[in-house]
């Protein structure tokens, strides 16, 4: 190839490089944090391309995807499988796979005996223990490289990168989109005051997770079939959850004959396809409001443990395990109390 065609295919590689970075810069600005995991996997496939050649570079023939493994092999010995993984937070399967090609290209032995002669573990052979001490040096140059990173850089990556890694193990980006989910399409909610046009929405929603898990008893009937009767004569509330119009969830207060309960938080129900849209917490705020204007001082409900999302919402309102008092349901097994003074 003349000079005058080199100079131009390396501006045009030059060109093109920059012709890329610009696109898939625009195409991120225009997706904006949804691309989050697209832009990590671009930036990661350059860092590892580039690792492979640094690796030609000092004339290393290893395969970047080794290093963790290798690494830790050469500074602690011989492991199993299990301790590698645990180590460097790989599964198991792709430990296995990584050792295996290393044990190809003759950097490991596998299937050793260890000192208590019960496990079996991998280790460098001595190939890859000279291999380890002649990456040494490239590593400083590698490090030197990146702290001019950091040093040009507004922000230092490597130090936000181990942040955002705990804050993800303290809550997913799943768990964090699905509050995010919860907390728009509650927006969407409406709680609303009873009226005999919702008494047949109060007692459907009520009888289907009824029949799921347990059998519909007299007291059931009794409330469901005359929810005026009931529970709004006797100085009650009933709630009802409107989501874009249609009522999806029930809650009622009861008024009790009790001298240490004023109120009982009964029939709460949410069709299973609104689950999710944090609808159990809005009826269960609006019942606790209501008691709380009407002068109750303490507010009991009844329930039974298999029904884990119930009782992890009851702790989450407030509501605190009690025993002993009298029930009218045979599926009752917990039996809780808010205490409203408090």
């Amino acid at each position: 190839m003349s000079g005058i065609c080199q100079i131009k295919f390396v501006s045009y590689i030059c060109i093109t490089g920059y012709v890329i970075i610009y696109v898939f810069m625009d195409f991120f600005n225009k997706t904006g944090k949804m691309a989050l995991g697209s832009r990590m996997r671009l930036l990661t496939a350059k860092i590892t391309d580039d690792a492979t050649k640094i690796y030609e570079l000092y004339d290393v023939e290893f395969s970047p995807k080794w290093f963790p493994v290798f690494y830790t092999l050469s500074l602690d010995g011989a492991k199993t499988i299990t301790e590698i993984a645990n180590e460097i937070g790989h599964s198991q399967p792709s430990v296995t796979k990584i050792i295996k090609e290393m044990a190809v290209a003759g950097l490991v032995k596998d299937n050793l005996k260890s000192k208590d002669k019960r496990r079996n573990v991998a280790g460098l052979t001595e190939k890859g223990i000279k291999l380890s001490e002649r990456i040494k040096v490239q590593s400083a140059d590698i490090d030197n490289a990146i702290n001019g990173i950091i040093s040009e850089a507004t922000h230092n990556l490597w130090e936000a990168l181990a942040e955002w890694e705990f804050l993800l193990e303290q809550k997913s980006l799943l768990k964090r989109v699905q509050e995010q989910k919860k907390l728009r399409e509650s927006k969407d909610v409406q709680i609303v005051a009873y009226e005999p046009k919702y008494q047949s929405a109060f007692k459907s929603l009520n009888e289907e997770w009824i029949s799921t898990y347990f059998e519909i008893e007299e007291a059931d009937r009794k409330a469901l079939d005359n929810p005026e009767e009931y529970i709004l004569s006797r100085g009650g509330k009933i709630f009802v959850a409107l989501y874009n119009g249609e009522p999806l969830g029930v809650c009622a207060l009861i008024k009790m004959d009790d001298p240490d309960y004023d109120f009982e938080m009964a029939k709460m129900a949410v069709s299973p396809k609104a689950q999710g849209k944090n609808i159990g917490w809005l009826l269960g705020q609006a019942v606790i409001n209501s008691a709380k204007e009407l002068g109750a001082s303490k507010i009991y409900l009844e329930s039974n443990t298999i029904l884990k999302p119930a009782i992890n919402l009851y702790y989450k309102l407030g509501f605190q395990k009690i025993a002993g008092h009298p029930t009218p349901y045979k599926r009752c097994n917990i039996q809780m109390e808010l205490n409203l003074k408090d």
